[in-house]
């Protein structure tokens, strides 16, 4: 009800004297109380008269841009800024305008410059800290570099992990070759594609302190018949304790020539 007299009597201002700058705050109130097109025609009569108003304006602008009506809000909102940069309103209202066409680094620039004129001022900061959430991420996944070799690969991704090393999108260093042993015996011509063993001769005597004990025979059981069912578990056991002191004899010598 406050609202409806006080643009009552502004409006009869108005209309009593069309010279007078009254006009600028009754295009306030009519934009403030939602009645957008009544502040655009109040504005623009005005402005006739009064072209340098820059209050006038400033509500002109932001009026247009309420309206979706962008072009014409920037143009009138830039003029302003050209008298009087530091304007608050006018820096707000071009910043939403590059912010609703997606112009993002052009709407945080004019964002940034009213938090300047206005410290601490919540929905800017807000706003700012959105966009800059989009243009500059604080977290980027690592950059996945094609035809790495599977030590390139892995060394980058280990100084990924640790932190210690290049940033995700450098080039990773060099592989360092890894030592090749030497060959168990000089290699002939006629034994290249003969497939590698390992005769129990030839490996034991280069295992130190291996005692494996032979495996035991229970004592108490009788002697069983050649051919018979316990006979063969028996050469099984034997032939199982055979293979794995072979296997340690085996795993004991690649351990030892090992780079």
């Amino acid at each position: 009800m406050a609202e409806s007299v006080r643009i009552e009597e502004l409006r009869r201002r108005v209309e009593k004297d069309p010279a007078s700058i009254a006009f600028a705050q009754l295009a306030e109130e009519y934009r403030r109380a939602g009645r957008v097109r009544e502040a655009i025609e109040t504005c623009e009569t005005g402005l006739a008269r009064h072209p340098g108003y820059l209050s006038a304006r400033v509500t002109l602008g932001r009026a247009l841009l309420e309206t979706g009506e962008l072009d014409s809000a920037q143009e009138e909102l830039k003029r302003v800024l050209r008298t009087a940069p530091e304007n608050l309103a006018a820096l707000r209202g071009l910043a939403e305008i590059h912010h609703r066409r997606g112009e993002l680094h052009e709407a945080l620039a004019h964002y940034r410059t009213a938090l300047e004129f206005a410290r601490h001022d919540a929905e800017l900061e807000h706003v700012i800290g959105e966009i800059t959430a989009q243009l500059e991420p604080s977290v980027r996944a690592p950059k996945v570099v094609d035809g790495l070799s599977f030590e390139e690969a892995a060394a980058e991704l280990l100084a990924f992990s640790s932190g210690n090393g290049e940033q995700p999108g450098e080039e990773a260093p060099a592989a360092v070759p890894e030592a090749v042993p030497e060959p168990l015996t000089d290699p002939s011509p006629e034994a290249a594609d003969e497939p590698f063993t390992v005769t129990l001769e030839d490996a034991l005597p280069d295992i130190p302190l291996i005692v494996v004990p032979p495996p035991q025979e229970p004592a108490a059981e009788p002697p069983v018949a050649p051919g018979s069912v316990g006979s063969a578990e028996e050469g099984d056991r034997q032939i199982a304790a055979l293979e794995r002191w072979l296997e340690a004899i085996v795993a004991e010598r690649e351990k030892r020539n090992a780079p």
